[in-house]
């Protein structure tokens, strides 16, 4: 989208099902697993630029063996950075033990770090906080017996924070942080250690203590810890943890909202946040790709076994719907056929828009991701042309153009937008660095007829609408077009995530900025002092207040005045807004009706709390995060 915003983390996980010798002598290396995670993450770097980290674990290691091992980094190329760093610990190995030991399972367990049967990475997109090391998953919680040990990460934001932190003290817990990683992690810590004191006590006057060790090790009970872990959960979740045993799991939240996939045969086990992910590295079939079912837990046993188990109760499935307009990649299937969809249903509202006039419109896309809704609305545009002819030659209805041309029309298609990656905007006077931002889009010139034709832009989404005002109306307006219809595949965007999107502030959509302006313009500004009183009012917040301030105006209203905030006095051309419907929107992409950030309809109470806090924050003037 023209708005950058952060979002969505990612998760790849993958484990080992097979003695550690058999991956060397199948597929001649011993670096099968490393090379499959490192794929799993260079395939998931749309999901997480400021971050990365990957752990391992060792299976049955002897005493006084390191076990577990985590690289963590924040450089630029993260996910390189840790793999160059884990690659060279097997060169240490060749130059240590000679090219035999590098072909010796038993040897690099014993010799090399990373070198273990299961493995986690995760890939981080902050959304509040500094970008640091110590904020960079996966998260350790260690301890001298093996099967208390924790690692996690995930990609997942909870709203409930506050009440899981005071969850923790009563149970006198002392945490070193208010954060939803550190939050969590410390409650599926604690009951982890009460699995293993309840196995312990079950067999402590039948085996000596290291016996029961090993015994604690095969009949740790991972269902039942997540269970107890994650009643008190609001928010949107897909976590993975790996436990010092070897016993690992991925937990979804029971409202599906946060994505998590796996594959699984008889030699491995593989999670990760995205299909095309697992499809690259691995090279299998989609239909093999199956999803963890929201409220569930893919559970993988210290023996490799595996099985889904019900943590919570499912509730009504909201997928996010983002992750199919733009957050994923589009080289699913499915996604690709989505935003296909996506385009070609905003067909009437254009063809409306440009009067039906295509002779003198030109239809572009603002790249990159957009360009696959714009495949799909150019593919309606045919549907549409192909429609005509079929009324005019096989119906007989009268038409007024000449039916050479009307067979022989094509919708003008032109790439009328490039990003400049290289130039910045470092200038520091605000009018110079307007004039810079103006220019991070160029244009292809000579193809738009000067006070002539229509251009059509379909953009993925407008958040903030701060891109379009700045930059790229003013390189559209340059063609001297008549007209400029900015379209967007997405709704608007009305109100803020608090499931691990960065958007959680009311004044940065554009269309809460356009419904404010609306309600001064109409002398109905104490609509927003009624429902700020109920917003803060309310002792428990179950509802979505902030709905009211949009009732009293239709969405095109609403597009009109968005049209109007960003069309500056330098503007020529008239500037139009188009935004896809929230009904076409759920009929495009049916199996993920997560759409509150368009509809303000949050799947858990928390969502709701949210919202009404985040609108309360606006109007007492606080810029910060509701959550």
């Amino acid at each position: 989208m023209s708005d950058q915003i952060k979002h969505e983390c990612g998760i790849a996980m993958i484990r080992l099902r097979k003695e550690p010798q058999y991956y060397i002598e199948k597929y001649g290396s011993p670096l099968y697993a490393p090379n499959r995670l490192y794929v799993l993450m260079q395939k998931q770097i749309n999901r997480g630029q400021d971050g990365a980290g990957v752990a391992n674990i060792k299976i049955d290691t002897k005493p006084g063996t390191r076990y577990i091992s985590r690289y963590r980094s924040i450089e630029p190329q993260a996910v390189n950075y840790i793999f160059d760093k884990i690659y060279r610990k097997y060169k240490k190995a060749k130059k240590q033990g000679g090219e035999k030991a590098l072909f010796d399972a038993e040897w690099l367990k014993e010799n090399i770090a990373f070198s273990g049967e299961v493995w986690l990475g995760h890939l981080r997109y902050g959304t509040h906080g500094e970008n640091s090391i110590e904020t960079c998953h996966p998260f350790l919680k260690q301890n001298n017996w093996r099967s208390r040990n924790l690692v996690m990460a995930g990609n997942f934001n909870m709203t409930n924070v506050e009440e899981l932190f005071s969850r923790l003290v009563e149970l006198g817990q002392h945490p070193k942080e208010k954060t939803d990683t550190v939050t969590v992690m410390e409650k599926i810590g604690h009951f982890l250690d009460e699995e293993n004191q309840r196995i312990f006590d079950k067999y402590k006057h039948e085996y000596s203590n290291e016996q029961i060790t090993a015994v604690i090790e095969e009949e740790l009970d991972v269902a039942r810890i997540l269970r107890r872990s994650c009643r008190d959960f609001d928010g949107g979740y897909a976590m993975a943890g790996l436990i010092g045993n070897g016993s690992s799991f991925v937990v979804r939240d029971p409202a599906g909202i946060r994505p998590a996939y796996y594959y699984a045969d008889e030699e491995i086990v593989v999670v990760a946040s995205e299909k095309p992910a697992i499809k690259s590295a691995f090279n299998i079939d989609y239909k093999e790709i199956r999803e963890i079912k929201p409220g569930h837990a893919l559970v993988i046993n210290k023996d490799g076994s595996f099985a889904e188990h019900e943590i919570m109760p499912a509730r009504e499935k909201k997928s996010c719907s983002f992750e199919r307009i733009y957050f994923s990649r589009g080289t699913d299937p499915d996604i690709y056929r989505e935003r296909k969809l996506l385009g070609k249903a905003l067909i009437p509202q254009v063809l409306q828009a440009i009067d039906f006039d295509l002779k003198n419109t030109v239809f572009s896309y603002i790249p990159n991701t957009a360009e696959t809704a714009f495949l799909g609305m150019i593919e309606g545009l045919e549907d549409y042309l192909s429609a005509k002819r079929r009324e005019v030659l096989l119906e007989g209805k009268p038409h007024l153009e000449d039916l050479e041309e009307l067979l022989n029309f094509r919708p003008r298609v032109e790439k009328l937008v490039s990003k400049d990656v290289k130039l910045r905007t470092f200038i520091t006077n605000d009018s110079d660095r307007d004039a810079m931002v103006a220019n991070v889009y160029d244009t292809t010139y000579e193809v738009v007829r000067s006070g002539i034709d229509t251009l059509v832009v379909i953009d993925d989404s407008i958040v903030r609408g701060t891109t379009l005002e700045k930059s790229i109306l003013t390189t559209l307006d340059k063609l001297n077009p008549k007209r400029i219809i900015i379209v967007s595949s997405a709704p608007q965007i009305r109100y803020p995530d608090c499931y691990g999107i960065d958007m959680s502030k009311m004044k940065d959509f554009i269309a809460f900025r356009g419904t404010i302006e609306l309600l001064q313009d109409r002398g109905m500004s104490d609509l927003l002092v009624e429902t700020y009183d109920k917003c803060i009012s309310k002792q428990v917040l179950t509802e979505n207040y902030v709905k009211d301030i949009y009732k009293p105006f239709t969405d095109q209203e609403i597009s009109d005045k968005i049209a109007e905030i960003i069309t500056s006095k330098e503007i020529n051309a008239e500037v139009k807004i188009i935004y896809q419907t929230v009904e076409n929107l759920n009929k495009c992409i049916p199996d993920h009706q997560g759409d509150w950030y368009f509809t303000g309809n949050f799947p858990t109470t928390g969502g709701m709390r949210v919202v009404n806090r985040a609108f309360a924050n606006y109007m007492e003037g606080k810029v910060v995060r509701a959550y």
